[in-house]
């Protein structure tokens, strides 16, 4: 499977995700972004890919002029200006402006959600209709020019799958138009929700509203780097030089579906559930998607007989699956291992057959090759004649 695993330690903005996926871009398709980028029709606007290094690493930073000035230059980091007399732009405006670009419809499509996202953002934090949203600085020309590259860059790329890191949103207080405010800004907290987050340990923004919204809209989940093969790597450099090394990663490359794989392990414990609550438990969680479930008895303080709830589940399905145990049990504390695992590849066929359709299994990897009929089938087939399992398979060999 092709992935993009965006790491976002020093959080993101929508230049630093622009350069990082333009890195992983070859010389002839770098040149002919630009060439793009510089094309879209908009009145004295140059974009630039620049060389630059932050803690020693090398990188890209991407530079949005106007008139020959870095909008926002010498006042804020990334999306935020902090003038008073910048140009308010409605929704509508910018949709507008974004259909008018010579780029494919498809892009254009996603730049014009990703706006939506930030509208509903801005609607939530001001209390107003979308309709009577006007952008500061996310609708600035730098802004939309990070937006509709990311976009463009994406649909080039076309990765399978989009992961990224718990997002590292800074701290501390951040000036806008409205006032000063606190790190994370209402707008990025709120595209924030749902998505791990932290505050990490620099007192200074690190996530802007473009990059929330961008991160979003494109990723699929959000953890640990999978287990990946990294075919190219682009470091997207920030404006502001900080003690860490102030770049977002985008590490692309392919993952398989045999080798290691994570999977996450919640276990907690009870002494005061029923035998029926406890199967009924089980059956719940496993109909909301655990890999597995299994109990084991225990003794607990005071000696008394308790159980050991075993869940396993899949690192992005671990929100919901920590909710369901809550809902499905007594206990009022669960234990998470993140445990990698290996897999060997799976296939199930239908094979045809004198007794009707039986579904197999089929698994190779390490070398090892294995095949096995599905129980419910064979079942079925021991039901209908009155045998045993090991007899109704041995009518299907």
């Amino acid at each position: 499977m092709k992935i993009i695993y965006f790491d976002c330690e020093m959080g993101a903005a929508g230049d630093m995700l622009m350069a990082s996926l333009y890195q992983l871009l070859d010389e002839k398709k770098q040149q002919e972004f630009l060439q793009i980028m510089n094309s879209l029709g908009l009145d004295e606007v140059t974009v630039s890919a620049n060389p630059t290094k932050r803690c020693g690493i090398g990188g890209i930073q991407m530079s949005v002029q106007i008139h020959g000035t870095e909008e926002g230059e010498g006042a804020k980091e990334h999306d935020h200006a902090h003038d008073h007399e910048q140009h308010h732009v409605t929704l509508e405006e910018i949709r507008d402006t974004i259909c008018n670009f010579p780029i494919p419809v498809e892009v254009q499509e996603d730049a014009v959600a990703v706006y939506d996202l930030l509208a509903e953002a801005e609607s939530h934090v001001h209390q107003v209709p979308v309709s009577e949203i006007h952008f500061h600085e996310v609708g600035r020309l730098d802004a939309i020019v990070d937006i509709v590259g990311v976009c463009l860059l994406m649909s080039w790329i076309h990765p399978e799958q989009v992961v990224a890191s718990p997002i590292c949103v800074g701290g501390g207080l951040v000036h806008c138009s409205h006032g000063i405010l606190p790190v994370p800004a209402p707008a990025v907290a709120y595209l924030l929700r749902g998505i791990p987050m932290y505050n990490g340990k620099l007192e200074v923004e690190l996530c802007t509203p473009t990059g929330a919204a961008l991160l979003r809209y494109f990723t699929d989940q959000y953890g640990q780097m999978p287990v990946m093969t990294a075919k190219a790597i682009g470091y997207g450099m920030g404006k502001k030089e900080l003690p860490i090394a102030n770049c977002v990663r985008a590490f692309w490359g392919e993952t398989f579906a045999s080798g290691a794989d994570a999977i996450v392990e919640l276990t907690c414990t009870v002494d005061d559930m029923t035998g029926e609550s406890v199967g009924f438990a089980t059956e719940q969680l496993l109909a909301a998607g655990a890999k597995d479930v299994y109990t084991t008895s225990i003794m607990m303080k005071k000696n008394r007989p308790g159980i050991l709830f075993t869940v396993l589940c899949h690192v992005e399905d671990e929100p919901n699956m920590v909710r369901k145990i809550f809902q499905y049990t007594t206990t009022i504390g669960i234990r998470k291992h993140i445990f990698e695992r290996y897999l060997l590849n799976r296939e199930e066929k239908d094979l045809e057959t004198e007794e009707g359709l039986i579904r197999r299994k089929d698994v190779e990897g390490y070398g090892v090759t294995r095949s096995k009929l599905e129980y419910e089938d064979v079942a079925r087939i021991a039901r209908k004649r009155g045998i045993s399992i090991e007899d109704a398979k041995s009518l299907l060999k």
